[in-house]
């Protein structure tokens, strides 16, 4: 924001130092970012927070002055003569779309004449680097500047029907810029629009075919409000910026959008003569939602560690505009003003107060006293999940949530809606919100092997964005990870991930089937029914879709399931002194028998003295020996008692029962 020296003085007296001036707003929050002479003016260019929208204009800037070094904000009070018939005669203003445009005002002026401005209004426009154009459009730009709310004036006579319509655009319909350039609209921007086209971008910029030039003679003064999302969504959709633009996207002030108007209305009669017409238009419903806030006097020397008089709280709130509307010796409550929507809560007042009174008047050493914090249950178990996986060998990664499209619609485990996307890419063709981790780690894959990386084993914990019609998406946080080792070894990671933190978490695994996906080398996990996971090494196709050189196993499970079973507080169990018995079994089962459904049954027959269960090797087929179809699997199984030695006949009774029940459930037999 860049504010002329001569203008700043015509609101508040600058008897200061130059140095002390720009020092004293730098400590308050208006940073300097450089000084330049322009003519006989200066121009001070000022660096504005998102959340100070009040001080993008000149007016604002001479408040914090005014405030800071305790002078008197001369504001102008605009009362333009009316002469003419009644506005409400000549033209009329409907919203259709009151959520995109809360209020809309229109003033009229007839007879104007159109020519250059008086070199005063010129110059102070030029020092800010303005383009001068006319004296009509440069009061619209003069203003804009002086209160922060932007105008727009129409050639009244090139609006079709004599009327204002503020709508949704149509999806495909078009709209030709000031600038000449011609833009297809989507159906999500706010235009206005006379009875036949759009003639402005709301908030954005105005049209072409109803500008104001030589020729104008009645012009209609526009000061309105639009949604700050929907004008930040049009600017960027098309890449269309404007001042107008930067202050609708931080928000304006309701009570500053007449003053505007009747501020434009009462210099376009004075430098450009005609008749005002009497009345305003002024259509929608703006509700004042500000809050009435607490401030605590004791809250001041806990949290900044000073101490400030409670009649200097009092002055420094009142003088920034609050409302004050109770005080006694342990609190004063106000009304923040309209221009502040960033203060709302009690330590907002506090920052104001801290930052008028002086950052710099608060020690180094002030005692302020800490409030030790608590790790939520979610960081405690996440904590662990990194330390496991580090343990495990794996490197943590840190990816961007957004992705292209490839890469969005590569994998999608977790729902089949389309993605949301960006209008404006975050990188090149990054513009959805990914719905999986995993793209996003391939592609980590794909560069550490242009490296000649030896070893790529990488995980991230990262949320996913997974759509909701009519509503906000739903954000899943997931644990990913690829890695160059197989099937057995990656799902031996994730079995001790689960082992460690969320031991009686009782999960399974199922088929599943997904073209990126080894047939034979995957699976999906699944906890009381819902997926919790799903795990696979890539198949040549999923290789290929990522340009992969080697293989890789890849996994995605979500951490919500495990970070509610999650066992924070280790628990130790006594140590049987018995020894261990071990017996081994080979099973034939049908080739469509999965080790899963195996481990299950042998894990729920066995009882309390099967302590572990291990695959031993592959798979053994031969039709000649099993028969066609059929196929033996060999595991082990570890028996301890811990109140007594495990007699061979008590072992092979429990291996029995496993046989037994292998049978009833999957037709197995123990092979000969």
């Amino acid at each position: 924001m860049i504010v002329s020296k001569e203008w700043l003085a015509d609101y508040v007296n600058l008897s200061m130092p130059m140095e002390e001036l720009t020092d004293r707003l730098t400590i308050t929050g208006l940073n300097l970012e450089g000084i330049e002479e322009v003519g006989a003016d200066t121009a001070i260019d000022l660096e504005v927070t998102s959340n100070r929208p009040d001080c993008l204009g000149h007016i604002g800037v001479a408040r914090e002055v005014a405030v800071i070094f305790g002078k008197d904000l001369c504001k102008p009070d605009p009362q333009p003569k009316a002469t003419g018939a009644k506005v409400a005669s000549a033209t009329s203003v409907t919203i259709e779309a009151d959520d995109l445009c809360p209020r809309y005002t229109a003033r009229l002026i007839k007879g104007v004449k159109i020519g250059p401005s008086p070199d005063w209004l010129a110059n102070r426009l030029r020092s800010l680097g303005i383009a001068v154009i006319n004296n009509v459009v440069d009061i619209t730009n003069y203003v804009m500047m002086e209160i922060g709310q932007p105008l727009h004036a129409f050639d009244f006579a090139k609006l079709k029907g004599g009327k204002i319509l503020v709508r949704r655009s149509t999806k495909g319909e078009e709209f030709t810029a000031i600038d000449h350039k011609t833009f297809t609209l989507t159906g999500e921007e706010v235009v206005i629009a006379d009875a036949e086209r759009p003639v402005a971008l709301g908030g954005v910029m105005g049209g072409y075919d109803t500008e104001v030039t030589d020729d104008t003679v009645d012009v209609l003064i526009e000061a309105a409000d639009f949604d700050p999302m929907a004008v930040r969504g049009a600017a960027r959709r098309h890449v269309l910026f404007s001042p107008s633009s930067y202050r609708f996207e931080r928000g304006v002030d309701p009570e500053g959008i007449d003053w505007a108007s009747r501020r434009c209305c009462e210099l376009i009669l004075e430098l450009a003569g005609g008749e005002l017409c009497e009345g305003v238009i002024d259509e929608g419903n703006q509700e004042d939602t500000r809050p009435t806030i607490k401030l605590r006097y004791d809250q001041i020397p806990r949290i900044l560690g000073i101490e400030v008089e409670n009649d200097e709280v009092r002055r420094i709130l009142t003088d920034l505009g609050c409302e004050e509307t109770h005080n006694c010796d342990h609190c004063v409550k106000v009304v923040p003003p309209t221009w502040r929507a960033d203060v709302t809560r009690e330590v907002d007042l506090l920052e104001e107060v801290a930052r008028i009174h002086g950052y710099d008047r608060i020690p180094e050493d002030a005692g302020v006293r800490m409030a030790p914090s608590h790790r939520t249950r979610e960081d405690v178990v996440l904590e662990r999940v990194r330390h496991a996986m580090t343990a495990a060998g794996f490197d943590e990664a840190l990816t961007l949530s957004a992705v292209d499209e490839n890469s969005s619609e590569a994998f999608h485990p977790w729902t089949s809606e389309a993605p949301l996307a960006t209008g404006t890419p975050v990188l090149r063709r990054a513009n959805r919100l990914r719905q999986t981790v995993v793209p996003s780690l391939l592609e980590c894959r794909r560069l550490n092997e242009t490296q000649s990386n030896p070893t790529i084993e990488l995980f991230e914990i990262a949320k996913v964005y997974l759509p909701k019609p009519g509503a906000l998406p739903g954000e899943k946080r997931v644990l990913a990870l690829t890695s160059g080792g197989g099937f057995r070894e990656v799902k031996g990671v994730l079995e001790t991930l689960l082992a460690h933190i969320a031991p009686e978490l009782a999960w399974s695994v199922e088929s599943t089937e997904h073209e990126l996906l080894d047939a034979a080398r995957c699976c999906r996990l699944v906890v009381d029914g819902e997926q919790l996971g799903v795990l696979g090494e890539l198949s040549t196709a999923g290789q290929d879709r990522f340009n992969l050189r080697g293989g890789s196993t890849i996994a995605e499970i979500d951490l919500a399931p495990i970070i509610a079973a999650a066992r924070l507080v280790p628990a130790a169990g006594p140590l049987s002194s018995y020894q261990p018995v071990t017996r081994d079994l080979n099973i034939v089962l049908d080739e469509s028998v999965r080790w899963a459904d195996v481990e299950r049954i042998a894990r729920s027959a066995g009882g309390v003295t099967l302590e572990s269960l291990a695959f031993q090797d592959d798979s053994y087929r031969d039709p000649k020996q099993l028969g066609e179809g059929k196929k033996s699997v060999l595991f082990s199984i570890q028996l301890r008692k811990p109140d007594g030695t495990l007699t061979s006949e008590e072992a092979d009774a429990v291996r029995d029962q496993i046989v037994a029940h292998l049978g009833k459930e999957l037709g197995g037999t123990l092979r000969a």
